[in-house]
């Protein structure tokens, strides 16, 4: 057995996750894996959700530094699975939060049927929280990358993504996914992110 850019068995699939906060590298090591696999001569294919269109647009997966790869977007599980190459060696899925629960059971099929599966997305919300089946998926996979970016207040490992409006964090109650807002996004650590108290639902200590 073998490391994400080697096989696991000679025959047979498997599932890797990308997972971590904004600004942590997921989409560059997933295009990182993509090229690699391409190098290798493995057939390729490369979904995004349709909600992320930064930087190339809708029909690229973009990295914070610039690199894209083609991509084909999707609504929805249903709309990946009606569109898998037949003969493809590797599928890629970047920012998965967004996918509905349906892409659990795709990717397992998948790796059931031989495919190398690359996941790449936010494993938390602006809360804190577990996003979408993002937790489902690393549970699942064979292998979990979790990656961290630099707080930028502190200078420690983000694990968090901390929304703002007009400079100032969103509370608690805000929607998980706001779509063509004007929020932007900061890469926190545990201590330095904030979620406005009054709209959370307070967690007693134990």
């Amino acid at each position: 057995m073998s490391g994400p850019s080697g096989p696991f068995h000679q025959a047979g699939g498997w599932i890797e996750v990308i997972a971590g906060v904004m600004f942590s590298g997921k989409s560059e090591e997933l295009i990182r894996r993509v090229r690699r696999a391409i190098i290798a001569r493995k057939r390729v294919q490369v979904f995004k959700s349709h909600l992320d269109a930064r930087y190339a647009g809708i029909y690229t997966v973009s990295s914070h530094d610039g690199r894209t790869v083609e991509a084909i977007p999707a609504d929805s599980a249903a709309q990946i699975a009606q569109q898998i190459d037949p003969i493809a060696h590797v599928i890629a899925i970047d920012e998965a939060q967004f996918m509905d629960r349906g892409i659990v059971p795709l990717v397992t099929s998948l790796a059931g049927r031989g495919r190398r599966v690359i996941v790449a997305g936010t494993d938390t919300d602006f809360r804190g929280e577990p996003f979408g089946a993002m937790p489902d998926l690393m549970a699942i996979a064979e292998v979990v990358d979790k990656l961290h970016a630099i707080c930028v207040l502190c200078g420690g490992p983000a694990s968090r993504n901390q929304r703002l409006i007009g400079g100032r964090p969103v509370p608690y109650n805000s929607p998980q996914i706001m779509v063509g807002g004007t929020e932007s996004y900061e890469a926190r650590c545990r201590m330095c992110h904030t979620v406005p108290a009054g709209d959370a639902a307070q967690v007693p200590l134990l």
